[in-house]
């Protein structure tokens, strides 16, 4: 049999393949919106039970940006805002949400000092007849109460509650707390004062009895009706006493010499060590022998180098 024709497959795989740097990559398509929403509804449940409110607030604004009528997003957004004390902002939102707020809105006007409008929401709450708001307005409209001073309709709302209270739960605490307060100011009121005052003489309490009430001044006439207190003399500054230097033992100031100021350094970097060190061998080129000077006469050579004399013997004795 002839032999069968070897047909190279590489010429038709290289033209059939495309180069790499000219393909594209193919873009990615973007996640559909209920994904994102599931995504960031998962983030915002952990935010709020780590109690991470700030950051469940931004998770909140990215949910409305992609679906503003979302009325869960616009719920927590509304609790969260009242978690941090935004009540202005609070208000902004309940204005933004069709279904009642009431509670929350009366609410935050109780916490931004406007009890009349507060007092008002709380009204409309009880003729309402919704019992799932019920409770919490009696709570509120107890604070209020306490607020303005009716102590006794405070104690009575508090003690409605406590008989519908559950012993073993955080409420029936808060209510006995502030049962106690109410208490308190009520018992001062109607006895402690009056003792007080039948204590006191009768002309003085006739003179407390029928004065006005003190009227509640700024902050800025009581800073100007108090007056400056009168300068205390300046007292004579006592020279303090300049602490002595400490001297090293053994050194007596003004008696011992100074120490160098050169001794941190180096002997090879001090000025003295050039001046001190005599070369090897000096003496003008002259050779072992008796020297001649001037003032002292003939000096042996054994001398000048120790007291050695020279050769391999030493001194005869005599």
């Amino acid at each position: 049999m002839p032999p069968k024709p070897v047909v190279s497959t590489k010429a038709g795989q290289a033209s059939s393949k495309i180069p790499s740097r000219q393909r594209h990559p193919k873009k990615q398509q973007p996640a559909p919106l209920t994904d994102k929403l599931k995504r960031l509804f998962t983030s915002l449940c952990a935010q709020v039970d780590g109690g991470h409110f700030t950051n469940a607030i931004r998770t909140c604004n990215k949910i409305l940006r992609l679906d503003p009528s979302d009325r869960d997003a616009l719920r927590t957004k509304l609790f969260l805002l009242l978690q941090t004390e935004q009540y202005d902002t609070a208000l902004a939102i309940i204005a933004e949400i069709n279904e009642q707020c009431s509670f929350e809105r009366a609410y935050a006007l109780y916490r931004l000092q406007r009890e009349e409008d507060a007092a008002q929401v709380l009204d409309e709450i009880k003729n309402s007849g919704k019992e799932a708001e019920q409770r919490g307005a009696m709570h509120l409209q107890a604070q209020l109460s306490y607020r303005q001073g009716s102590y006794q309709s405070s104690l009575d709302i508090y003690n409605e509650l406590l008989e519908t209270a559950d012993p073993s739960s955080d409420e029936h605490a808060d209510v006995l707390t502030n049962l106690e307060a109410s208490q308190s100011h009520q018992d001062f009121i109607t006895t402690t004062f009056m003792q007080a005052m039948s204590q006191l003489p009768s002309s003085i309490a006739s003179t407390l009895e029928s004065a006005p009430a003190p009227v509640l001044s700024q902050p800025g006439s009581i800073l100007a009706s108090v007056e400056e207190p009168t300068k205390k003399p300046e007292a004579v500054e006592t020279k303090k006493k300049l602490r002595t230097k400490r001297v090293p033992k053994g050194v007596t100031p003004g008696v011992s010499p100074p120490p160098d100021p050169e001794r941190w350094l180096k002997k090879s970097e001090r000025t003295s060590y050039a001046q001190g060190k005599k070369r090897r061998g000096a003496g003008g080129g002259a050779t072992q022998g008796a020297t001649v000077s001037a003032e002292s006469g003939p000096v042996s050579a054994g001398a000048s180098h120790g007291g050695k004399t020279g050769g391999k013997g030493k001194g005869k004795k005599k």
